[in-house]
This record gives structure tokens, C-alpha cells and sequence, in this order.
């Protein structure tokens, strides 16, 4: 008998099935209390759009980047992206539309800047003065020469190309910058639903130009927006294929409404004690309900199932929740705790979300076991429950399938082995890589209109660099300007790159300018002395919000280098970085400018992540063998659980290494994730076999086949059940769900398979 021991009492003992029964009204009763006061705590709950949730406070390569925001400004934008129907922006409609959609960019809630080919600070000699207006003023009333002189102006500016209008002259972009004070959760919703409205009105007021929208603040808000409806769609999914795989194995109406009671007071439950707590919601939360819902089944699905098989064998009803209380409490107990270790064990993980969401579904799981053995069966001894006599046809399948597995046991030892091990191999495959603008689908237009700014203008990935100067004033040193420019050169002819934001672009021009507009003189100025002057010159006659705060810091002594990027990975923008480091250390002596950005840390979040996740694998690991070892009260057999409960993680990531090949940010957590909840399977399996050795003195052979006949309907029913809870995951519009969710599910089928036949 497998029981576990508290003080030395039975955890499964009788007794304790006879005093829930006895007390059924007063059991309902405190539960229904207890998880309606927990359920309040929903109200309190909000979400978070900003991407950077996923980023822990002591990330280095987030730490490298407010330094370098803290010192220029911060980069956030929206950005409208502008294609007219007639393949050309030179138009004075398009013109007159850039203009007027630049001058209600300012209006934006937050807005400190505002770019596009309209509002360009062109500038121009007369005599010894220096001429600075915008590029376009008054569209509508220019005429062709004026307009053929914009666009001239607007195809040779490195500062505008492949940022601001595309080289071919058919896209064009007007950029705002915002600052949100991050006082309010609600501020990016707040920017995103001024910036549809105006959308709206440009489409309705333009309807020969298509107009896009993208950016960071729209990427945030696809954060939470894209995973709140995916939960419109796959909670319900989820819940209808609970029903009915419940419904068709169980057979029996009060069970299956008592499964599905408990496992939507699990949610709610689970997420009421996390709103009192103060907790926030993010894309990487917003599936732990789907998670809870699919692992709180198992508990229920166990206990009722032994219910009916002893119903079957002629016993009272409340006899029959006794028994089953008796036999699953320890199993029930332990699989709880280790899934909950699994999902705890997430908090070494480096990414903010994967914490919250493993605490979320801990809690959850153990509110799950709390209800499955008190409310459940105290609801079960009110309602009336019926099972037919004899065996079912379930019951026989899994008896012939006992029956098979022992005859047939070294063909399926070697073989299912020998598969484990091929499978395995494709671990050596992976390749640590990710590109979060692709972590939305093509359904949701964050995604189409992102994709299309890279494919017809500009690159959304950036790579951020802080060049220090050395001394105050030292961005004028023409040395300095001439290997600044040399650095930029060099990263123009890389693949990928689609533009470079430098300072050494405005200086050539200025000394151009400062020379009559002589084409020959745009080149860096060679006196340290007139650099500084065009400099100073330049920046008094810029306009308010047009200021170079956002490339030079105030002592002068550093400029910001952007490198946007297109159709780039993780991996490639690592492998960049480290090649522009190379070049640095070649080229530029002395010169130590780490990449950054919101890119890159991104770029990096899956390395670390993985790293971090790795103790939190092996602790899990470590711990929840001691709790087998102990809960079974066998050293060996303890040992031999660890096979079924490895190999499926191996198994599934092998797989994945043959059919993909990439592992981003989500897939590092779900070792440790799905190895609380693989061990389930074992445990109930392993009671049941111990079970029969121990009460019924039954050897290894009758043993396993007593297994089979006892539990294997009920292992079946709960995996199919997790399969496809994670399954449903698989169908998110957001990446990083929808691969953890792919992934946990090959994970647990190949956890049935090595349970049952390895």
C-alpha cells in the first residue's frame, strides 16, 4: 500500500474519505466560500503591455540600455508608413497628406518628436549664412519644380533614405517619438488608440494611400492585446474539449460537471489570489489559465475513475468515494507537489512573465488538489451517481494492452530505447534563436505591417551604440568624425542593414553647406575649431522637438549611433554585434562601444534564459526524484522513474531539433515545467504496480498488468486531456505561447508513451 504519512497517519487513510462524507454540507459550504473571497482578487488584476516586462531589473543588456537612454533620449516610437496607390510620395497629395499627418503627430499623448520628409531640417548656404526650413512647406500649393527639387533633396540625404522615404521613392514614414512617464499602466493603450483614431480618419480622408502602423508602442501593444484575444478563443476551445473527452470517458453527468466545477474554480481561484497579491499580467501570463485548466483535471479524473471501477464492483456510493480517497490521496498529494515544484523552479528563469506564470500555476495546481480531494467528493456524496456493471470497454483495452507489454516487453525495451535515443539526437541541432517581430502570426496587423516597413523601407531591429568622444567637445574632433564615419561605412555594407542614424552624415553636410554647397566639400571638416561652430550654428536654428539631444549628449563629449536592420534574427544580430566589435578593435584604437538596444536585449534573452533555467532543471530534478524515492519507499524503484520522466523532454526537444531547429525565449522553460507534470503519469502508474506487490502479493508481471487495468484508463484520459490543453496553446497568435504550448505537448504524448510502454 502506498501511502504517504503525516505524524504517522495514513494521508490516504479511510477514515478520512468517511469524515469528508460525514461532513459533505459543511465541506461545500467552507469551499464555496473560501474560493469566492479568493475570486474577488480578479477584480484587481491588470495588464502590462510593455515588452520590456520580460527583462529582469539586473539584466546587464538592460541596464546597458537605460544608460544609454538616461544619457540621449528614449526610443520609442510609432511609426506611420505611407504607400500611395500611384507608386510615387512626390505628389502634392502625398506631400500635403505626410504634412498634415506630421503636424497631428505632435498632438500624440507623449509625443516629444516628430520626423518625416516633411518637417527635414534641410539646409542651405546664402552668402555666409546658414539656412535652416523645413523640406516641405505647403504641399498643396507647390508647383512641379518645387516638388521635383523635394524629392532630389529627399532620395539623397543618407539621413532620410531607408528611414524616412524608401530609395525608389514609393513608401514614405512619418516617426514619433514618445516618452511615456511609465506612471500608468494605461499609457500605451492610451497612445495606441489616438494613433487609430487619426488611422482611421487618413484612410477615410486618403483613400489612394494605404497607411501602416508599427513601431514599439504598437509592439507593445500587440503584448497584450494579441494574447487577450487569443484567450477569447482557445479558453472556450479548450474548455469544450475538456467536456467532452471527460464526458465520453467517465460516462457520467454529475462527474463531469463536478470535474469541470473544480477546474474553473482552480482558474479563478488561482487568479484571484494572484490579483490580491498585487500581481500584474503580461503576454507571458495570459496563459496560465489555459495551463490550470488543463492540469487540474487529472486530479479529479483519478479520483472519480477509481469511484466507478469500485460502483462496478458492487460498492455503496459512499463506500466507493471512501475507497477511492484511500487509494489516490498519496498520488494524488505527490503529483501535485512535484508539478508544482516544476512550475516553481521556473522563478530561476530570466524573464519576469515565466516567474509570475509559474507561481500563478502552482498555486493553481495545489488549489486544484485542495478542491479535487474536499469539494469534489463532498459534491459526489450529494449528487446521485450511477455505473453500470461489469468491465468497461476502456478497461478492456487497457487489460490487453497489459497483457502486451508483458509478452511483449524486450522487443518494446529495445526498440522504444533504440527510438528514444535517435530522437534524442536531434538535441544536438538547436540553435538558440528568435526574432520578436515574428512572435505575432500573419492574422494580426502588427505583424502585416511590419512586415512590410521591412520589405519596402526600413529596417525595425536596431542595434544602439553610446561612441564616446574621450573629452568635452571631442564630437567635433575631425579624427573622431572621420573613424565614427568609417564605422558607419563599414556597417552600411553589412547584410541586413538598412540604414545608419550617425552624426557624421550632418556634419559633412553642414561643412558642404558652410562651402557654397560645393559637392567637393562633403567630407568631415578638417578643423576641430569650424566643426564645432557648424555645429553650434545648426542646432540654434532648429525648431522645438527637432534638437540633436537624441545623437550628441549635452557635454558633447559622445554621440548615439542607430543601425536599423531587416528580415534579421537573434542570432544574426549577436553575430553582427560581434563582428562590429571586431572591427572596432582593429580599426578605431582604444574605442570600447557595446551594441545595445531594445534589440538586442531581446537577442539575448534566450541565452540567458536557457543558462538560468538550467539549475532550476536540475533542482527540480534533484528534488522531485527524493520525492519519489520516498513517497514509493523504494530506493530502485525511485531510480527507475527517473527514465519515464527524463526522456520525454529529450525525446520532444530532439524532435524539435529535426523539425526546426530553433529554440527562442519560451522553449527554455519548459524542462522544468513539464517535468512536474510528466512525473504524474509515473506516480500513478508506479502506486498502483507497488499496490499490487504489496497488498495483493502479486509479481512484477501480474503487477503491471493490475496497473493497466486499474489506472492506464485514467493515465490516458488525463494525458489526452493535457495534450491537448497545451495543444490548443499550439494555436496562439503569440510565439512565445504557442511554442511552449507545442512543445509541452509532444513532451507529455511522449511521456505516455515511455510510461506505458518503456
Amino acid at each position: 500500500m502506498v501511502e504517504a504519512t503525516l505524524n504517522g497517519t495514513p494521508v490516504g487513510d479511510y477514515r478520512y474519505g468517511r469524515l469528508i462524507i460525514r461532513y459533505r454540507w459543511l465541506v461545500i459550504l467552507i469551499s464555496v466560500l473560501v474560493s469566492a473571497a479568493a475570486a474577488y482578487g480578479t477584480s484587481f488584476l491588470t495588464i502590462n503591455p510593455d515588452n520590456r516586462v520580460f527583462f529582469s531589473k539586473d539584466n546587464p543588456h538592460l541596464l546597458a540600455l537605460e544608460r544609454l537612454e538616461n544619457t540621449y533620449t528614449k526610443y520609442e516610437n510609432l511609426m506611420y508608413v505611407l504607400a500611395p496607390k500611384g507608386g510615387t510620395v512626390f505628389t502634392r497629395e502625398v506631400l500635403s497628406a505626410i504634412e498634415i499627418l506630421t503636424e497631428e503627430g505632435w498632438q500624440t499623448p507623449y509625443s516629444t518628436r516628430v520626423d518625416s520628409i516633411a518637417n527635414f531640417q534641410h539646409t542651405r548656404a546664402e552668402g555666409d549664412d546658414l539656412i535652416v526650413q523645413d523640406l516641405v512647406e505647403d504641399a498643396a500649393a507647390m508647383t512641379d519644380d518645387e516638388i521635383a527639387f523635394v524629392k532630389e533633396i529627399a532620395l539623397s540625404r543618407p539621413s532620410l533614405v531607408d528611414r524616412m522615404v524608401s530609395a525608389d521613392g514609393a513608401v514614405a514614414a512619418v516617426n514619433v517619438i514618445v516618452t511615456k512617464p511609465s506612471k500608468s499602466i494605461h499609457e500605451v493603450p492610451e497612445i495606441v488608440a489616438f494613433a487609430r483614431e487619426r488611422a482611421a480618419a487618413f484612410r477615410a480622408a486618403h483613400p489612394d494611400i494605404d497607411l501602416y502602423m508599427t513601431g514599439a508602442v504598437m509592439f507593445d501593444a500587440a503584448f497584450s492585446e494579441v494574447p487577450e484575444q487569443d484567450m477569447q478563443t482557445l479558453f472556450p476551445l479548450m474548455f469544450l474539449f475538456i467536456l467532452g473527452i471527460i464526458l465520453v470517458s467517465l460516462r457520467t453527468l454529475s462527474g463531469t460537471g463536478m470535474t469541470l466545477a473544480v477546474i474553473m474554480l482552480s482558474v479563478v481561484v488561482a487568479l484571484g489570489l494572484a490579483g490580491w497579491a498585487g500581481a500584474v499580467l503580461n503576454a507571458g501570463t495570459m496563459g496560465s489559465p489555459i495551463i490550470i485548466l488543463t492540469l487540474s483535471v487529472a486530479h479529479s479524473v483519478h479520483i472519480l475513475a477509481t469511484m466507478q471501477q469500485t460502483l462496478r464492483q458492487g460498492a455503496s456510493k459512499h463506500d466507493a468515494i471512501a475507497e477511492s480517497l484511500r487509494v489516490n490521496m498519496a498520488p494524488v498529494f505527490i503529483t501535485s507537489i512535484t508539478t508544482a515544484i516544476g512550475f516553481l523552479t521556473m522563478n530561476f528563469s530570466d524573464a519576469p512573465p515565466f516567474r509570475l506564470l509559474g507561481n500563478i500555476v502552482a498555486t493553481g495546481v495545489m488549489v486544484a488538489f485542495a478542491l479535487s480531494v474536499f469539494f469534489l467528493p463532498a459534491m459526489m456524496a450529494v449528487l446521485p451517481v450511477r455505473a453500470r456493471q461489469g468491465t468497461t470497454r476502456g478497461a478492456r483495452f487497457m487489460a490487453g494492452l497489459g497483457d502486451f507489454v508483458v509478452a511483449r516487453r524486450q522487443v518494446l525495451f529495445w526498440g522504444v530505447g533504440a527510438g528514444i535515443l535517435v530522437l534524442s539526437a536531434g538535441v544536438l541541432r538547436i540553435n538558440l534563436d528568435d526574432d520578436f517581430i515574428r512572435y505575432f502570426d500573419g492574422r494580426f496587423p502588427i505583424r502585416i505591417d511590419s512586415e512590410f516597413t521591412e520589405q519596402n523601407l526600413t529596417g525595425l531591429n536596431a542595434i544602439e551604440y553610446s561612441i564616446p568622444a574621450g573629452e568635452e567637445g571631442g564630437i567635433a574632433e575631425p579624427a573622431f568624425l572621420t573613424n565614427l564615419d568609417r564605422f558607419a561605412e563599414w556597417y552600411r555594407a553589412q547584410p541586413h542593414v538598412r540604414h545608419v542614424g550617425v552624426l557624421s552624415n550632418i556634419m559633412k553636410r553642414l561643412n558642404q553647406n558652410m562651402h557654397g554647397d560645393d559637392p567637393a566639400y562633403y567630407r568631415i571638416p578638417e578643423d576641430r575649431t569650424l566643426a564645432a561652430q557648424y555645429l553650434l550654428v545648426f542646432e540654434l536654428s532648429l525648431p522645438y522637438g527637432l534638437d540633436l539631444n537624441d545623437q550628441i549628449n549635452v557635454a558633447k563629449s559622445s554621440s548615439r549611433m542607430v543601425v536599423f536592420m531587416a528580415d534579421i534574427t537573434s542570432k544574426e544580430m549577436r553575430e553582427l554585434d560581434a563582428r562590429a566589435q571586431a572591427w572596432l578593435a582593429e580599426n578605431w584604437s582604444g574605442m570600447e562601444a557595446p551594441g545595445t538596444g531594445l534589440s538586442m536585449i531581446f537577442a539575448y534573452i534566450s541565452e540567458r534564459n536557457i543558462n538560468s533555467m538550467l539549475l532550476g532543471s536540475f533542482i527540480a530534478l534533484v528534488v522531485i526524484s527524493l520525492i519519489l524515492i520516498f513517497a514509493l519507499r523504494s530506493f530502485r524503484i525511485g531510480l527507475i522513474s527517473l527514465a519515464p520522466n527524463l526522456f520525454p523532454a529529450a525525446t520532444a526537444f530532439g524532435l524539435w531539433g529535426y523539425l526546426s531547429g530553433e529554440v527562442g525565449l519560451a522553449i527554455a522553460v519548459v524542462v522544468a515545467m513539464t517535468l512536474g507534470i510528466v512525473v504524474d503519469d509515473t506516480v500513478h502508474f508506479l502506486s498502483k504496480y507497488l499496490r499490487a506487490r504489496r497488498e495483493h502479493g502479486m509479481d512484477s508481471f501480474e503487477a503491471t498488468r493490475y496497473a493497466f487495468k486499474t489506472v492506464g484508463l485514467a493515465l490516458w484520459v488525463t494525458s489526452v486531456t493535457l495534450v491537448a490543453g497545451f495543444g490548443v496553446m499550439a494555436f496562439s497568435g503569440f510565439k512565445v505561447n504557442a511554442d511552449m504550448g507545442l512543445l509541452s505537448a509532444v513532451t507529455i504524448a511522449f511521456a505516455l508513451i515511455a510510461d506505458f510502454l518503456f
